[in-house]
């Protein structure tokens, strides 16, 4: 199946929730390409969604946060120190900074590993907080993703995830979908659509909030 024809979501009669279709692989070299670069492009302007999230979390000493699609570990020095971290990835080189940057700013509350988010190897109820940051859009089965991040969350804990999702507005819905084929090919989806995410990952959320300049993320917070 080439990368323009209409993604498919699991078996049955499920809505294909984006236009475009990927395997592992290709958004596995995509990411291993852009790791040299990553903390400059997505950085400094995606950097107002991940503080808003980080409150959304509410993280109290001895929490165990599991951060999904950890990448360079951008997000790595924003937790409070009394917390454990665990990140995972699927790209080397994006764990490679990862590394770095717990080494350098001596994160010993931190660690990350290599793993593929869609099978998880945690056990069931491992985690006070699960966290995806701008990952969903990004994975090439974003409900499976969702429903590991659900399984592995303890009862009463949260899932947290920021991500973009095609736009409400008919217009920019249009062109979402257009330019989606292009945008995978510097990381991400452009018009994954959010109601049928949420409807087939079983997700009921306790907030939606729009963040980032312009407003064009969403944070979701659903508690188990």
């Amino acid at each position: 199946m080439s990368l323009f024809e209409q993604q498919t979501q699991h078996s049955g009669n499920a809505k294909a929730l984006s236009v475009t279709h990927y395997g592992t692989e290709f958004m596995h070299m995509v990411y291993q390409n852009i790791a040299k670069v990553y903390d400059y492009t997505y950085g400094p302007t995606l950097h107002p969604g991940r503080i808003e999230a980080l409150e959304k979390m509410r993280i109290r000493p001895g929490t165990h946060v599991l951060e999904v699609g950890v990448g360079t570990g951008i997000n790595l020095g924003m937790y409070p120190r009394a917390a454990r971290i665990t990140g995972i990835d699927l790209s080397s080189r994006m764990l490679q900074k990862a590394n770095q940057r717990i080494a350098d700013k001596g994160l010993t509350n931190c660690d990350v590993m290599e793993m593929d988010a869609t099978k998880m190897t945690f056990a069931d109820d491992s985690f006070d907080v699960v966290y995806a940051p701008y990952v969903i859009s990004v994975v090439p089965n974003p409900v499976a993703v969702a429903r590991e991040m659900y399984r592995v969350c303890r009862p009463g804990g949260r899932v947290v995830i920021l991500n973009h999702f095609k736009s409400a507005n008919p217009l920019m819905s249009k062109i979402e979908t257009a330019i989606s084929p292009m945008t995978v090919h510097i990381g991400f989806k452009a018009d994954l659509d959010l109601p049928g995410f949420l409807e087939q990952a079983g997700l009921s959320p306790v907030s939606l909030e729009k963040v980032n300049v312009p407003k064009i993320w969403t944070l979701i917070t659903v508690v188990k």
